[in-house]
């Protein structure tokens, strides 16, 4: 029970500083790591995994994210948590949460785009710049939301994941 308890509230942290304060300190990353890892050696993981599925989630979360990071499109954060997700949930888990989160992050995006296009249509239609002789449109940034552009992906798989664990529990208790 406290093993779910533990795992709940560290899933809704990273929710909380990850979509308040977009930053995920690296001590919130280690207390998931350090939590996941020894309940799956005590045998009490809330996932019910072993220690060695814990110990290969944990670098292949890491590797599995790690090319959208150095390709500049994710932040260090998603990629660190997506690690301790697979040290929670082990590398079996991990290709359901990141298509369940990447799925949340098209929704968020489309929540960011619409608005902001019918704000820009809005905006050009009533400010016509001409310049040589024909009418240029404005132009708006589209995925701005509180001066930031990022979806809030740790956030979404911390969300998935409490999804699943959610899944999990109530396949367990039936």
């Amino acid at each position: 029970m406290i093993n779910a308890a533990l795992f709940v509230s560290w899933a809704l942290a990273v929710v909380l500083f990850d979509c308040f304060w977009r930053r995920i300190p690296n001590w919130l990353v280690i207390v998931g790591v350090v939590l996941a890892c020894t309940f799956a050696a005590s045998g009490y993981s809330p996932f019910h995994i072993a220690l060695k599925d814990a110990a290969l989630g944990l670098p292949v979360g890491l590797i599995a994210l790690m090319p959208f990071y150095l390709m500049g499109v994710m932040g260090a954060a998603d990629v660190k948590i997506f690690a301790a997700l697979g040290a929670w949930c082990g590398v079996h888990a991990l290709l359901g949460l990141w298509m369940a989160a990447s799925i949340f992050a098209g929704i968020h995006a489309v929540c960011l785009i619409v608005p902001a296009m019918i704000k820009a249509r809005r905006s050009s239609a009533a400010h016509v710049v001409v310049g040589n002789g024909s009418a240029n449109r404005v132009r708006h940034a589209t995925f701005m939301v509180g001066g930031r552009r990022a979806t809030p992906y740790a956030a979404l798989l911390a969300v998935s994941a409490l999804g699943s664990f959610t899944l999990h529990t109530l396949g367990a208790t039936q």
